[in-house]
């Protein structure tokens, strides 16, 4: 059997809050809530448990989502329509812009957490790199 990624639990303040969050700007199903966690499943059959912790105890993480061009258009479309700022770049230093990598688009937003959230149309060295991306 090959190795896959098949869940991974993501510590939020509301894990309720945080899976409804990227759920509705994603276009996704929230699950049925197990135990302590309220599951989110991405079309790769793996499955993000939000888990609720203490604010304190959260250590912001990352998560990249690639999608198709048009659940981007539908998604930037939600997170405009929410006042939700996005950034163009990891830093947070190009507020209301995408970017243009590996001949796709990207931005960058936060999560009611606080961990960064990544939507791309191309992975990442699906395209020669130039020196204007």
């Amino acid at each position: 059997m090959p190795v896959e990624l098949n869940h991974t639990i993501v510590h939020a303040r509301s894990n309720r809050e945080s899976a409804e969050f990227l759920a509705r700007l994603l276009d996704l199903e929230v699950g049925t809530a197990w135990g302590p966690f309220i599951p989110v499943s991405l079309s790769n059959g793996v499955t993000l448990d939000f888990a609720t912790i203490p604010a304190e105890s959260i250590t912001p993480q990352h998560y990249a989502f690639l999608i198709g061009d048009a659940d981007f258009d539908d998604a930037l479309r939600r997170i405009r329509a929410e006042g939700i700022t996005y950034y163009a770049d990891p830093h947070l230093e190009q507020p209301g812009e995408i970017n243009h990598h590996h001949g796709g688009r990207g931005l960058y937003f936060l999560d009611p957490a606080g961990h960064g959230m990544e939507i791309i149309t191309r992975p990442y060295g699906s395209h020669p790199v130039t020196s204007a991306e």
